[in-house]
This record gives structure tokens, C-alpha cells and sequence, in this order.
């Protein structure tokens, strides 16, 4: 069994394709899966590349999910998870919180919520169609559509998106300080903390709304919950539609296949969500005890990134070439919503807004194309969530 050691590389940040992770992650898979690096955060830990490791680090209790996460505010060593935010949570306080939230989420609510989706979608593009192009797709697109869904669900007024859309771009941006981070947590949970108040007095019929009425949460926790929904709401879905038309519009036989038999949406965006992998910095956890992998001995209060981008490239186990996009692949099994118990709680959610939204686009603009050289893009490699800056696109 190997120690711990020192370690000297840092985690791959470097990409030299919009679509690829760093080339070293193939590397490290091809040798032992499992390497000491320093982390993105600047800690040493483990970084784990293979698919079935990934997937067994992400099931195993051993490891948990407190340490240097989203939400976590830090006195020296110390960690302390803010209350409701249940994602960096262990059982049994997380499986209180899920069980309240899943029924908010489940597949057939999601789908129910079809017609609403499909309705904003259509109201975009209807402003988009009276813009004049080019456009920022980011700003007229991408970003409106889940952020008018999620204040929807939440009873979030869309009136103060702007506030919300500004914190949470802070919240998950990497070269901004901790304090600057946590500032805009906390400006978001305030924010979200006076809807909740408001919402004792005038009940609504919202996920919010409902969670108030159910009295099983504190204020406290439910400015947690709204906040941690509202940012992870809205945020990654937006990258992803964003990036998702880019890679396509890169992509135009596989863009061309879409459109001759638009039954391939479903599996075009589990391709999508699968070869773009948007959570490009991992899954952290912390051993919560010493933990043997591979014959390398993680010791207990150590941490461990799940690499989602380089378990959904893994070439033994994708079918095909993984290193190319293939909306007719047909692998359902990708990482990029985790897995185990803190798998993406909105799953559905963006399954059913990147298939509205996607194949309405590209119907109605048939001749959507970038407006700048694909190199020219913005990508957004200073943010936990990955995607682009802003997509300049005409028609």
C-alpha cells in the first residue's frame, strides 16, 4: 500500500479543444486511474479519472461531501456547511432534505412542466427573431430561458434576475477571493430569506411556497434550499444550451442527423451532456476515513476529486470513439449529473429544458451560425461551471 507523499503537479486546468478536458486526464487514465495532484483549490488530494472509479468513489459512504465546496464558509481548517444546503450534506440530515425535494422533481412533474418550458422558449426566440443579429445567444438565449423556468418552480420573481444571475456568476467563479464568494452566497440567501417571509404571509404555489406550507424546514434552512436551486437552477442548464449549439454548429453532420429525424433529441442530449461535461473540475469529497483504492492509501480528512469530464471520455467502457460526438451513440450511463446520493437533484429538469430548447432553436433559425471565428469564443475557463462567456451567433 502506497502513503500519502507531497505532491507537485496541479489537477489539468488546460484545454486545447472548447469540447475536450485537458489531454493529461487521458493520461492518467491510461496509468493508474488514481494520482496526487494539487487540487483546484489549491489542496493537496487524489483526483480519481476512470469511469467505474468515479462511480465507486461517488457510491462509497466513506467518502463524504464537506471540505472546500460551494457553500461552505472556512475558520482555519474547518468547514461548516450553511443550513439547507443539503448537497454538501451526509446522512442522515441529506436524506431529510432529498426526500422533501424529490417529489418536487420527479420525472413525470418534469415532463408535466413541458408546455411551460416550450412557452418561454418560444417567447425567446420570438425576441431574439426581432433583434438584429449578430446576437449574444448567452444573453438573448441560454441564460433567460432556465432562469425564467426556475423562478417559476421557485416563486423567484424574474424581476430580480439580475441580482441573482450577477451573485451566482461570483458564487462560481474561480478567480475571485473566498470572501468575494461568500458574499454573494450570502446576498442570494438573504434575498431568497425575505421571499420566504413574504411567502408565511401570502402563501403561493411554488416549490418554495409548498416547502414553507409543509412547516418541516426552518426559514434558515429554506433560504439554504432556495439558494442552492436557484444558483444550480439556472447556471448550468444555461452553459449547456449555450455550449451545446456551439458544439453543434462545429459539429454539422451531427447537427444534420438531429435535424433529419428530431426522434434522436432524447439521445442527442445525453450525447451532449455526456461529451461536454459542464462540471469540469470534479466532484470533491473528503475521506471521512482512511480509504485503500487501487493499493494507494487515502488517509481520512483528505481530498478526492471524481473527474466527471475524464470518467465520460473513458475509452473502455463509452462505446465508439468517446473523443467524438455522436448524437446516435446511445450511452446512458455518463457522469455528468454524478452519481450516488448527491446525483443532480434537477436531472429531469434539464433534460426537458435542453430538448425544448434545442430543437426549437435550431427550427427556427435553420441558418444559425457563429458570428465570430470559433477561436474568438469566450469559454469560461475561470468557472467551476463551464460553458461560454457570451456566443455571438446570426442568421
Amino acid at each position: 500500500m502506497t502513503a500519502e507523499q507531497p505532491t507537485i503537479k496541479p489537477q489539468p486546468r488546460v484545454r486545447t479543444c472548447p469540447f475536450d478536458p485537458p489531454e493529461e486526464y487521458r493520461t492518467l487514465r491510461e496509468q493508474e486511474g488514481i494520482t496526487q495532484m494539487t487540487l483546484i483549490d489549491g489542496q493537496p488530494g487524489w483526483i480519481v479519472t476512470r469511469h467505474e472509479d468515479v462511480r465507486a468513489v461517488l457510491a462509497d459512504p466513506r467518502f463524504g461531501s464537506g471540505g472546500p465546496r460551494l457553500g461552505n464558509t472556512r475558520d482555519g481548517d474547518t468547514y461548516t456547511t450553511p443550513p439547507g444546503f443539503f448537497i454538501n450534506m451526509e446522512p442522515p440530515e441529506h436524506t431529510r432534505f432529498r426526500r422533501l425535494l424529490t417529489k418536487q422533481f420527479t420525472v413525470r412533474r418534469m415532463r408535466q412542466l413541458t408546455p411551460a418550458v416550450e412557452q418561454f422558449v418560444a417567447e425567446r426566440l420570438d425576441a431574439m427573431a426581432r433583434a438584429e443579429s449578430p446576437v449574444d445567444l448567452v444573453q438573448e438565449f441560454a441564460l433567460p430561458v432556465p432562469s425564467l423556468v426556475i423562478c417559476e418552480l421557485l416563486g423567484v420573481p424574474y424581476a430580480d434576475r439580475e441580482e441573482f444571475q450577477r451573485n451566482s456568476a461570483r458564487m462560481l467563479n474561480l478567480t475571485v477571493s473566498q470572501e468575494e464568494r461568500q458574499e454573494a452566497h450570502e446576498a442570494v440567501r438573504s434575498h431568497i430569506h425575505r421571499l420566504v417571509r413574504a411567502k408565511h404571509v401570502e402563501p403561493t404555489d411554488d416549490i418554495l411556497g409548498e416547502l414553507v406550507g409543509s412547516g418541516e424546514l426552518t426559514d434558515e434552512e429554506l433560504a439554504g434550499v432556495g439558494t442552492l436551486l436557484l444558483v444550480a437552477g439556472h447556471e448550468t442548464t444555461a452553459n449547456m444550451i449555450a455550449l451545446s449549439t456551439m458544439c453543434l454548429l462545429q459539429n454539422p453532420e451531427q447537427l444534420a442527423a438531429l435535424r433529419a429525424d428530431p426522434t434522436l433529441m432524447d439521445g442527442a442530449v445525453e450525447e451532449l451532456l455526456r461529451y461536454l461535461t459542464i462540471v469540469q473540475y470534479g466532484a470533491r469529497r473528503t475521506a471521512l476515513e482512511d480509504v485503500e483504492l487501487h493499493g494507494h492509501l487515502i488517509k481520512a480528512g483528505s481530498g478526492v476529486v471524481a473527474s466527471l469530464t475524464s470518467g465520460n471520455r473513458d475509452e473502455t467502457v463509452i462505446p465508439g470513439d468517446p473523443e467524438q460526438l455522436d448524437v446516435t451513440r446511445g450511452f446512458g450511463s455518463h457522469l455528468a449529473f454524478g452519481h450516488g446520493i448527491h446525483q443532480c437533484l434537477g436531472q429531469q429538469l434539464a433534460r426537458v429544458e435542453m430538448k425544448a430548447a434545442l430543437g426549437a432553436l435550431f427550427e427556427r433559425f435553420p441558418t444559425l451560425r457563429l458570428a465570430v471565428p470559433p477561436e474568438d469564443v469566450p469559454m469560461r475557463h475561470d468557472t467551476i461551471v463551464y460553458g461560454v462567456h457570451e456566443l455571438p451567433v446570426t442568421w
